[in-house]
């Protein structure tokens, strides 16, 4: 049924090809990709109130608001209407819902509680819970943790035997876990513990690192196994840190590369052991999340660690080393494995305009979603030939999909579910779809592109199309089994949606003119 598509887009397209990019140049900033094999789409967007982590449950998403204490759910690109949690919070600062992740049915939640709605924080605490495919209940109290208005960390995540990390700041405290040297300290110094620390949960085991000033991103290296980790730089030095157990990442005595002077003022504690960062930013970006590529149908990026950061809006993209325990970099400016403030991002950059990324995660599909905070939406990149097989098959609904943001739109599927379930049972609807996808691919690539440059011609898009969509819903309570009612029925949408994108207009202008 695609072929209604072209009524609505063919009254709207030369106005809005020719005179958008002059209206909306350099105001709306869409995420964009600098790479041809892979390409972004809006996944879901419009979402609510601060909108923080995420954690695949099956196939779906539940993410955390974290101004209001709910979880969300979304089932096939679409946010259900009630939340599957509502508990009470903090939100204050960098309170709130911070952190979510998941092993089978269990769930495990990060989050500043108060006995109400914006009380009195009772302390960041984890807790588990049951996934039951609706709600999550049946919640078990992990860990006690400080509170503060910032650097209260809350990233989790999974390791390859189900074993769960998580991440708390320095909450603006500055102790023996901070390398704070001991005779510095006093007694409420010394006693006080749990953060600016990687814990892992449910053990008895000691800190798994510590000297952590704070932290949004955790990502387990899918090969090896590996725990990876941003953490955020004071004025200057943000980090990314290969993070072994008994990790020291020095703090507050050393952020970035360390000197000879900084390592002999490190305290030590027990038998953590400090390494340099991996990578480094001296300029403060404020990197975020972080996850590994392992896209089922290309290999390009089986390699490649993507940072998020807040600051700039940029995705960046590290290659790593043969043993999977560094970086390698074709700039030689970049081999100390620094970005100095005077130097150029282009070789780490891969996509920009994603604003402040909270959180990116690889999804059973392969794909990689990555979160936005300020743009209150959920992003997904996939390979781009994934979207070139659809269309070489007339399989791709291009507009539709770029219209409502992801091919997992409800809408998107109608128009699918019309073709495969009543055109092409047919020898007569199985002709006028091969007829009609030579002319539909020859403009539709253009169109769906545009839209994803220009909000506003999507938008006038989506309202040209809405009502020919809607009228498609005929077709869920008719009979299409023979050539006839294909015909007959066929005729007659186009008839109708004819009148509404012609008979209508041009009659209200008759009338007007008299």
């Amino acid at each position: 049924m695609k072929f209604l598509v072209i009524i609505p887009i063919f009254l709207i397209g030369f106005i809005f090809v020719n005179i958008i990019p002059y209206a909306s140049a350099g105001v709306f900033d869409e995420p964009t990709l600098n790479v041809k094999d892979l390409v972004v789409e809006e996944y879901v967007s419009d979402l609510c109130c601060m909108i923080t982590t995420m954690t695949f449950v099956g196939d779906d998403i539940l993410f955390l608001q974290k101004s209001d204490g709910q979880v969300r759910l979304i089932q096939n690109g679409t946010l259900q209407t009630e939340p599957v949690l509502d508990v009470n919070v903090n939100s204050e600062g960098e309170k709130g819902m911070l952190g979510i992740t998941s092993v089978g049915s269990s769930v495990y939640l990060y989050f500043t509680e108060s006995e109400k709605d914006g009380g009195d924080a009772l302390g960041n605490r984890i807790y588990k819970y049951n996934w039951n495919g609706e709600k999550l209940i049946n919640p078990i109290l992990l860990e006690e943790l400080p509170s503060n208005i910032a650097h209260n960390g809350g990233a989790m995540v999974a390791g390859l035997d189900d074993q769960v990390y998580a991440v708390i700041g320095d909450t603006l405290r500055y102790a023996l876990l901070q390398n704070k040297p001991i005779e510095w300290l006093d007694d409420s110094e010394i006693d006080f513990k749990d953060n600016g620390v990687i814990l892992q949960l449910e053990t008895e085991k000691p800190y798994f690192a510590m000297g952590i000033r704070n932290s949004f991103g955790l990502a387990i290296d899918p090969v090896t196994g590996n725990l990876w980790a941003t953490e955020n730089g004071d004025d200057d030095f943000d980090e990314i840190n290969l993070v072994p157990e008994k990790f020291n990442s020095g703090w507050i005595v050393i952020m970035g590369p360390a000197t000879e002077a900084e390592l002999a003022e490190l305290p030590g504690y027990q038998d953590y052991v400090y390494d340099d960062p991996e990578f480094t930013w001296e300029k403060v970006v404020a990197p975020t999340g972080l996850d590994f590529a392992q896209f089922h149908e290309i290999n390009n990026y089986d390699n490649s660690l993507f940072v998020g950061d807040c600051n700039t809006g940029n995705l960046y993209r590290f290659e790593l080393n043969e043993d999977r325990d560094g970086f390698e970099f074709s700039s030689d400016f970049l081999q100390d494995n620094m970005l100095n403030k005077n130097e150029t991002m282009d070789e780490i950059v891969i996509g920009t305009g994603f604003g402040c990324i909270t959180d990116i995660e690889r999804g059973p599909d392969g794909f990689l979603y990555v979160e936005s905070l300020s743009e209150s939406s959920i992003y997904r990149i996939l390979p781009a030939n994934t979207v070139d097989s659809a269309d070489s098959e007339g399989g791709g609904c291009l507009i539709a999909t770029a219209t409502y943001g992801s091919e997992l739109a409800p809408e998107v599927q109608k128009l699918r579910e019309i073709r495969d379930n009543s055109l092409l049972t047919t020898q007569s609807g199985t002709n006028f779809m091969g007829m009609f996808n030579d002319v539909y691919y020859s403009f539709s690539p253009v169109i769906a592109d545009y839209e994803r440059e220009n909000p506003v011609f999507r938008e006038m898009v989506k309202i040209a199309i809405t009502p020919m969509i809607s009228s498609l819903s005929i077709l869920n309570y008719v009979d299409m089994d023979s050539e006839s009612s294909v015909l007959g029925y066929g005729i007659s949408l186009i008839v109708l949606n004819a009148m509404m994108y012609f008979g209508i207009p041009v009659l209200a202008i008759m009338r007007i003119r008299k």
